[in-house]
């Protein structure tokens, strides 16, 4: 095979071992439209980066976790509900992305690439910001593992015992952050959010400890990566979508055959 190939090959898979077990608790904590307004605020960061002359991965590390500080601080009012505050806060950052591009002069971005991903050119660069920040990531939900589980069973519980809630939920936000960010160019800022929840979703009926999903999700995930690619590559498709539609057949198959060895009992 080509060198692009096994690139995209290694990238994939580095991306699902991270976002397999984070997708995991975004499931289990209904979290989805946060992940949502993450990935959306990612152009902003793309933005800020070609006005700071930056690596984009850097601007969008940098805004996503912005953001997670700034969810954390207006989650603590009680006038607008968590939903809306994420409603506003991903729609202004998109737009604001899309606004301040259009300022930058000679600027070429291809921004399908960020929108829909670029699996097929992931460079060396690419390999290092994605096990290197994929590897952060996951040393901090290690080590985060057991309170933040306890704060998704029950959260005042937790309290009770002793969990220091509120930095063991900023610490969860900003690894969500950080992941997004270093896997924008495996599916792209519209449908990373898909690969958040998809595999998790899919290890759900196969799993049996919250241990067991956790890398169940991280196989799914690769599983789809490789799907995906074999799809794109003898299809011409696009590589990113392709991937998505891979998790998505997976999830299908495993609901069928949930419901199939339901109905035989």
């Amino acid at each position: 095979m080509d060198d692009f190939v096994w690139r995209a090959l290694i990238g994939g898979v580095g991306v699902s071992l991270v976002i397999g077990p984070l997708g995991c608790f975004v499931v289990w904590r209904r979290m989805a439209y946060f992940g949502d307004t993450l990935s959306h605020s990612a152009l902003l960061g793309i933005a800020l980066g070609a006005l700071l002359n930056v690596r984009p991965q850097v601007g969008i590390i940098s805004v996503c976790i912005l953001l997670a500080l700034l969810l954390v601080g207006l989650q603590q009012q009680r006038q607008l509900a968590s939903d809306t505050l994420l409603g506003i806060l991903s729609h202004s950052a998109l737009s604001l992305g899309l606004v301040t591009l259009t300022f930058i002069e000679g600027l070429r971005i291809d921004l399908t690439s960020y929108l829909f991903g670029d699996l097929l050119s992931i460079t060396v660069q690419d390999l290092y910001w994605i096990y290197g920040g994929g590897g952060i990531a996951l040393i901090g939900l290690l080590k985060i593992w057991k309170p933040l589980l306890s704060m998704t069973i029950h959260e005042e519980l937790a309290k009770v015992e002793g969990v220091a809630v509120g930095w063991v939920r900023l610490v969860f936000m900003l690894l969500i952050a950080l992941v997004i960010a270093v896997a924008m160019k495996i599916v792209g800022m519209l449908l990373i959010t898909s690969m958040l929840i998809i595999p998790p979703a899919t290890a759900r009926y196969f799993a049996h400890t919250p241990e067991q999903m956790a890398w169940l999700a991280s196989i799914i995930g690769s599983i789809a990566v490789t799907l995906g690619m074999v799809m794109s590559l003898h299809f011409d498709t696009p590589a990113g979508p392709s991937v998505v539609v891979a998790a998505v057949s997976l999830f299908t198959v495993a609901l069928f055959w949930t419901v199939l060895r339901a109905g035989n009992r």
